[in-house]
C-alpha cells in the first residue's frame, strides 16, 4: 500500500526563515581592497567563508585589487621591491583569488589605474597597453569603472563617502576605496529607500606600502554581502588581535 509523502508544517518565524534562504534572488559578495600584494592571507578566507555562508551567487570586486606602490605618484619606499618584483607577487597573490573567484565584475580603482595614468601622461596610444585581464592573469574576470546589479551600482568610490554618491545619484550605492570606514545607512524618502555601503577592505597596515597610514586610523577589515538590491550586510573579520 502507498502512503503519500508528508512534509512538516511550517509557521511563523521559521517559515519566513525558510522562504528567505530558499528565495531566488541575487547575493552579491562584495570584496574590499585588495593592494595586492600588501593584502591579509587571512582575508581571502574570510570571504570564502562569507560567500558560503550566505549562498552568494555573484561577486564584486570593488576596486584596487593591486596596489602599484612603486609606480606611486606619492613618495615610494626606496627599501621596498622593484616593479617588476612587486609585479610579480601581486599576480602570484592575485591568481588563489582567481581560483577562489572564477567568475567576478572588478570595479577599476585609483591604484588599478596608476600605470595607464602613467602611459596617458607620457603620451602613450591606448593601443599600446594591455587589458588588465591579460596583465593580471585573470581572463573571466570584467574590469569596468562600475557595474549596476539589482539597481545597486558598484563603484570604487574616489568622489566621496557612499552615503553621499547615494544620495547624489539617488541610487544605492556600494562602494569600497576608504579604508577605514565600512557601514550601510540608509536614506529614506515619501517615495523611495536606497542605501550606501562601505564595503571595507584587507589590507595588511603593517606593510610598507601601508605606511603613510600609520598615523591614521587602522583599517576596517571585511567585506559585504547585497541581498536582492534591497539591503546590505557587512562582515567585519575577526582579527584575534
Amino acid at each position: 500500500m502507498e502512503t503519500k509523502e508528508t512534509r512538516p508544517r511550517l509557521r511563523g518565524a521559521i517559515r519566513k526563515a525558510y522562504e528567505n534562504i530558499t528565495r531566488v534572488e541575487s547575493r552579491v559578495l562584495v570584496i574590499g581592497d585588495l593592494h595586492e600584494p600588501f593584502c591579509l592571507d587571512e582575508y581571502l578566507d574570510h570571504c570564502i567563508e562569507t560567500y558560503e555562508k550566505h549562498n552568494c551567487n555573484q561577486v564584486v570586486f570593488i576596486g584596487d585589487v593591486i596596489d602599484n606602490h612603486y609606480s606611486s605618484y606619492h613618495e615610494s619606499d626606496p627599501d621596498g621591491m622593484g616593479g617588476g618584483d612587486e609585479l610579480d607577487q601581486a599576480i602570484d597573490r592575485l591568481a588563489r583569488w582567481y581560483k577562489a573567484f572564477p567568475k567576478a565584475h572588478v570595479t577599476i580603482g585609483n591604484h588599478d589605474r596608476l600605470m595607464r595614468r602613467k602611459a596617458f601622461s607620457g603620451a602613450i596610444p591606448k593601443r599600446w597597453i594591455k587589458e588588465y585581464s591579460d596583465v593580471l592573469n585573470t581572463p573571466e574576470w570584467i574590469y569596468t569603472e562600475r557595474v549596476v546589479i539589482d539597481g545597486v551600482q558598484y563603484i570604487h568610490g574616489e568622489s566621496g563617502r557612499a552615503t553621499k554618491k547615494a544620495k547624489d545619484d539617488m541610487m544605492s550605492t556600494v562602494q569600497g576605496h576608504r579604508h577605514t570606514e565600512m557601514f550601510t545607512e540608509f536614506v529614506v524618502g515619501a517615495n523611495f529607500k536606497i542605501f550606501g555601503c562601505a564595503v571595507g577592505c584587507g589590507i595588511d597596515h603593517l606593510s610598507y606600502a601601508m605606511a603613510y597610514g600609520k598615523n591614521f586610523k587602522k583599517p576596517a577589515i571585511g567585506c559585504a554581502v547585497v541581498f536582492g538590491g534591497h539591503h546590505a550586510l557587512n562582515l567585519p573579520m575577526n582579527l584575534g588581535r
